[in-house]
C-alpha cells in the first residue's frame, strides 16, 4: 500500500515496496546511469512496479536504486493529468546511444506513443547521468540539460545516496 505525504499544495510524495529501494548486489557493469522515469497515462504507480520487475529480470542492466515517487503538475502543455515521476539509477556495460535506443524500446514496449511535445504519456525515460559523461548530439545530451530546473528531477534524486 503507498503511503503519501503533500509537500506542498501540487507536489506529493508516494513510498511503496519497491519505491524508494536499493540493492546491495555487485555487478559487474561499467556504466552507472541515473533515469528519470515519469508517466501520466493509466494506472502509472502499477506501471512503475511492472517497470521495476521488467529491468530486474533483465541481464543487460543492474538496477541498483529508486527514489520516492512523486506527483507534481505537468510543464509546457498544461491540459494534462498531473505526472508521477521517480529517478532510478541502474548499472549497464550499454554505452550511451545503445542505451538510449534501449530506453526508447522500453518506453514503447510500455505503451509510450509520441505525438507531440510534452503531451501526456503512458513512460517516459530520460537519460539525466551516464557516468559523468558530457555529450550533446542530435539524438542525445548529457547530461539531461533541464534537470536542474526540474521539481520532478531534484526532489526525487534528493534522496538518493550515488
Amino acid at each position: 500500500m503507498p503511503l503519501k505525504r503533500s509537500l506542498s499544495e501540487t507536489l506529493s510524495i508516494y513510498s511503496s515496496v519497491h519505491f524508494p529501494w536499493s540493492s546491495k548486489k555487485t555487478t559487474k557493469h561499467r556504466h552507472r546511469v541515473v533515469v528519470g522515469v515519469g508517466g501520466n497515462v493509466g494506472d502509472v504507480k502499477r506501471r512503475f512496479e511492472h517497470l521495476f520487475f521488467e529491468l530486474q529480470r533483465d541481464k543487460r542492466v543492474a538496477l541498483t536504486q529508486t527514489s520516492l515517487i512523486l506527483k507534481n503538475p505537468p510543464f509546457g502543455f498544461m491540459e494534462q493529468e498531473d505526472f508521477l515521476n521517480t529517478i532510478i539509477v541502474l548499472k549497464t556495460s550499454m554505452n550511451a546511444n545503445c542505451f538510449l535506443a534501449y530506453l526508447m524500446r522500453l518506453e514503447k514496449k510500455f505503451g509510450r506513443k509520441r505525438s507531440f511535445a510534452n503531451a501526456p504519456r503512458t513512460l517516459d525515460l530520460d537519460i539525466i547521468f551516464f557516468d559523468s559523461l558530457v555529450m550533446n548530439t542530435d539524438k542525445l545530451t548529457l547530461p539531461h540539460p533541464a534537470w536542474m530546473e526540474r521539481e520532478s528531477v531534484l526532489i526525487p534524486l534528493s534522496g538518493l545516496h550515488l
